[in-house]
């Protein structure tokens, strides 16, 4: 439970921050593959298959809501505080993830040197949705007006957003960004908690829009990972290095737009403890997996 709470803990507060993706931590921490795989059995396994899964991901889940409460309640406001520190500490963690996640995958990588293209088809993917999100000029919506047509609108924004939460590099906190809806929901949700049900009807077909998407976009990853692997792998890396272009471009998406990371707002100490947290993910995931070895 613990294990599983810790890992639902670290997606949730990547998940919160565009530019970052949870799909990023869930890749470095070792768990990606029956992330995908449970969200797969839930939706189109056999009895058993689905109880598995459902019990998996409920453990996964209360780390993410917890993580998720957390970042509403604090990360949504120290990324607008201390902007550059929050960069640059995502920004160190892909830097620090990208030779890890080589280094795990290198046997099947080896296998298929052409698939690089693909690396650049998921850097171009990343640093054009940056881009477009840069020059959309999407007003903010008020969800707190309700009507059917931005009820739609809603569902179909959460079936996208999660679906790039799924995927390493793309982050759906950006998508949010793009069509103006990461600061209502943000704020909606910090609402609720706050007992102000208001936004509460828009936030549930969000709510049913990241269920839909969920349940459509999982199978063809699930698919990728095992009949395309290497290629898939290829795509992910670039994606995460394309996340570092979105990171950078962080500040400018701020209600007060502010520089994109540089030299003259580097923060050092923050990019090193992003580093050093990817590396103490990967001794912890080692030691798990030495653990799950001795048990057998």
């Amino acid at each position: 439970m613990l294990r599983e709470g810790i890992n639902g803990f670290c997606m949730a507060l990547a998940d919160s921050v565009p530019g970052v993706s949870g799909g990023t931590v869930a890749f470095i921490m070792g768990f990606y593959d029956r992330f995908i795989g449970s969200i797969h059995d839930l939706v189109f396994g056999r009895r058993e298959e689905k109880k598995s899964a459902l019990l998996y991901l409920a453990k996964l889940g209360v780390g993410w809501t917890v993580g998720m409460l957390l970042a509403v309640a604090v990360l949504s406001a120290l990324f607008e505080s201390h902007i550059y520190v929050v960069s640059f500490l995502f920004f160190g963690f892909i830097l620090g993830a990208v030779p890890l996640v080589m280094e795990e995958e290198m046997e099947g990588l080896r296998k298929m040197p052409q698939g690089f293209v693909f690396t650049l088809i998921g850097l171009a993917v990343v640093v054009c949705i940056t881009m477009a999100n840069g020059r959309s000029g999407a007003a903010a919506m008020d969800l707190a007006q309700f009507s059917v047509p931005a009820a739609m609108k809603l569902f179909l924004i959460g079936m996208a957003a999660v679906s790039a939460m799924f995927l390493p590099g793309i982050s759906g906190s950006t998508l949010l960004l793009i069509f103006g809806a990461y600061i209502p929901v943000m704020m909606a949700v910090k609402g609720v908690l706050s007992l102000d049900f208001s936004c509460l009807p828009s936030l549930m077909f969000f709510g049913s829009g990241v269920l839909a998407g969920a349940a459509t976009v999982v199978k063809a990853i699930k698919a990728c990972l095992e009949k395309f692997r290497p290629q898939t792998v290829y795509l992910i890396l670039g994606m995460m290095i394309g996340s570092l272009y979105a990171i950078g471009m962080g500040p400018t998406t701020l209600e007060t737009p502010r520089d994109p990371l540089n030299a003259g707002n580097f923060s050092p100490i923050p990019a090193v403890i992003g580093a050093l947290l990817v590396f103490g993910m990967q001794i912890i995931k080692e030691r798990r997996i030495e653990d799950d070895r001795n048990m057998k």
